[in-house]
């Protein structure tokens, strides 16, 4: 079956609204960076149709969902994870472990490519938070070793094995059971130098997909700007 009968052949498949479509399409077009209007122009929707849409008061048809994907560089199978369970609010709601949707897609990835395989735990990332699951297999490590930085706080949990957290200039290890938050400013990255795997547990607030910092600007980060950057924030 060539390419475009299979995309066709999914989006015949997929029910014509998913719970939180539109705030997913509004959060994941705000991670790559595009305004509604460059996303109108991109996937040939209207401004006013887009808008309806990420607003949840309009129900896009199928070419329209297909071509919104496009222009978020997913498949429309992204929008419409199917998960079990007897009624509407578990379905929209609940995620089983066999169910959770495969992060390095949305990342544009691979597990090779990223040092690990994420996969999402919340049943959406069009809140105001999301978490996720991190395996990390023994040694795992990308041969570059970049670091991270963006706004935002970052969480995480290892719930298995043992990590190596670089944080700035410094290098922390992490058992099983250990725990750690942190402003998403301060360079990071997490690394497995270990033969056995490691499964960290992760939580990042607003919504956002990490990017990777130029090497030259690590150190101008993590010195010069470390000492103004706040602790995690908290609400309330």
């Amino acid at each position: 079956m060539a390419m475009g009968d299979r995309r066709e052949a999914t989006l015949m498949r997929m029910p014509s609204t998913a719970p939180g479509f539109g705030s997913e399409v509004r959060e994941l077009r705000r991670m790559r960076g595009l305004t509604l209007k460059r996303m109108s122009a991109e996937a040939g929707v209207s401004l006013s149709h887009l808008s309806a849409i990420e607003r949840g008061v309009s129900n896009p048809s199928m070419e329209v969902i297909g071509a919104i994907a496009a222009a978020l560089e997913v498949s429309p199978d992204w929008f419409f994870a199917r998960r079990s369970g007897a009624g509407p609010l578990e379905r929209a709601s609940v995620v089983r472990s066999h169910e959770r949707r495969n992060l390095n897609v949305l990342y544009g990835q691979s597990e090779q490519e990223m040092g690990y395989a994420d996969e999402l735990l919340s049943s959406s990332i069009g809140g105001l938070f999301y978490m996720g699951l991190a395996r990390y297999a023994p040694g795992a490590a990308r041969a570059e070793e970049p670091l991270m930085a963006h706004e935002g706080d970052v969480h995480g949990l290892v719930i298995e094995g043992e990590i190596a957290l670089r944080l700035g200039d410094e290098e922390i290890t992490l058992r099983n059971g250990d725990s750690f938050s942190f402003d998403g400013r301060i360079p990071h990255r997490c690394r497995n130098r270990t033969t056995a795997q490691a499964v960290l547990v992760w939580a990042i607030c607003p919504v956002i997909i990490p990017q990777d910092i130029e090497a030259d600007d690590t150190e101008t980060l993590s010195r010069a700007e470390r000492a103004s950057v706040p602790g995690p924030r908290r609400s309330g």
